[in-house]
C-alpha cells in the first residue's frame, strides 16, 4: 500500500508539473466539467451549443430551446471502476485492473487539490462499493484503500447494471469518469443516458495478450469470468487476425460513438506509460471547455 502510494504521488506531481509548464497559467482542470448546472430555458440562438437542446421542451412545437446554466460552486467527480474477472489479465502488477487502479488513484488525488467531491463506485455485475462523494484528500486515500483492498464478490460483467445504478447513485451532475475494458455487449444507450445526464469521460484499459496471440497451436484459454477453460487453434486460418481485428472494431466503434456524444474517450495499453495520455486528455478538455 505505501509503495502505490509513492507510486500514485510521483505521477500526481508529473501531472501538476507538466500541467502548470505547458499550459502556461490557461489551465482548468479535467475536474471542473462545465462547471454549471441547470437554471433555466430560453429560445435557441444561433451558435448555441447543440448540447444544451432541451428536446423535452422542444418536442411541444414551440421552437427549439436550450437549458441555461448557473456556475456551481464545486465540482463532483465520480470513479466507476470495473473489477470483474475480465480486467485481471496482464503481467503481475500490471495487469488491466492494477492500471486501471492507478489511474483511478493517481485522479483522485489530483481531484482533491482542485478541492473537488469524490466519489466511487466499483463493479462487476453487481455493485461492489460505493463511496458516496465527500471533499479532502482524506476521501482520496480513502478510495485508494478501498480499491485496493477490494475482493469482488462475482467474476462478471454487467455495463448496463453499473450504469444503471449509477444513475439513480448520483444525484446532481457530476465529472464521470468510468474505467474499464468495455468488454461487454449493447451498453450504448445506457452510456448516451449518462452522458446526456452528466459530464462523461471514459477510459478503456486493454492489454496486448488478448489480441497478438502467438502461433502456438492448439492451447488452453482460459475464461475469466466464467472460470471455462478454451481450447483454441492459435496457428490455423485467420485465428489471431480475427481477433485483432474485432478488438480493433470494438474500440473504433467505442470511440466513435464517444466522439458523436460529446464524451471524452481515452483508450490506455498496460504495457504503456499512460501519464502522456492524461496529459492529452486534460488538453483537450481544456480546448472545449473554451467554447461552452
Amino acid at each position: 500500500m505505501k509503495e502505490l502510494l509513492k507510486k500514485l504521488r510521483k505521477y500526481e506531481i508529473q501531472i501538476r508539473k507538466a500541467i502548470n509548464s505547458q499550459m502556461q497559467g490557461d489551465f482548468r482542470s479535467i475536474f471542473k466539467g462545465t462547471g454549471l448546472e441547470f437554471d433555466d430555458v430560453r429560445p435557441y440562438q444561433y451558435g448555441d451549443d447543440i448540447r444544451t437542446i432541451d428536446w423535452n421542451v422542444t418536442a411541444k412545437g414551440h421552437g427549439t430551446f436550450v437549458k441555461t446554466f448557473r456556475e456551481e460552486k464545486e465540482q463532483t467527480i465520480f470513479f466507476i471502476l470495473d473489477v470483474s474477472a475480465s480486467q485481471d489479465i496482464g503481467t503481475p502488477g500490471k495487469t488491466k485492473v492494477d492500471v486501471a487502479k492507478e489511474v483511478c488513484g493517481v485522479l483522485a488525488l489530483s481531484g482533491a487539490k482542485e478541492a473537488s467531491q469524490l466519489g466511487l463506485i466499483c463493479f462487476s455485475d453487481e455493485r461492489e462499493k460505493a463511496l458516496k462523494p465527500r471533499k479532502g484528500t482524506g476521501q482520496a486515500y480513502e478510495i485508494i484503500y478501498g480499491i485496493v483492498n477490494l475482493k469482488p464478490h462475482s467474476l462478471k460483467t454487467n455495463l448496463n447494471k453499473a450504469i444503471a445504478f449509477a444513475l439513480n447513485f448520483i444525484k446532481r451532475r457530476s465529472v464521470i469518469i468510468m474505467i474499464s475494458d468495455f468488454i461487454d455487449d449493447n451498453y450504448f444507450h445506457g452510456l448516451k443516458s449518462m452522458a446526456r445526464r452528466h459530464d462523461l469521460v471514459i477510459i478503456r484499459i486493454s492489454d496486448k495478450r488478448e489480441t497478438q496471440l502467438p502461433k502456438l497451436g492448439i492451447i488452453p484459454v482460459l475464461d475469466k469470468e466464467t472460470q471455462r477453460t478454451l481450447w483454441v487453434n492459435t496457428s490455423f486460418g485467420g485465428f489471431r487476425e480475427k481477433i485483432s481485428e474485432h478488438n480493433t472494431s470494438r474500440q473504433q466503434e467505442l470511440a466513435d460513438f464517444s466522439r458523436k456524444h460529446q464524451i471524452n474517450f481515452l483508450s490506455i495499453d498496460t504495457d504503456e506509460d499512460y501519464i502522456p495520455k492524461l496529459l492529452k486528455l486534460f488538453k483537450v478538455r481544456n480546448k472545449s471547455m473554451k467554447t461552452v
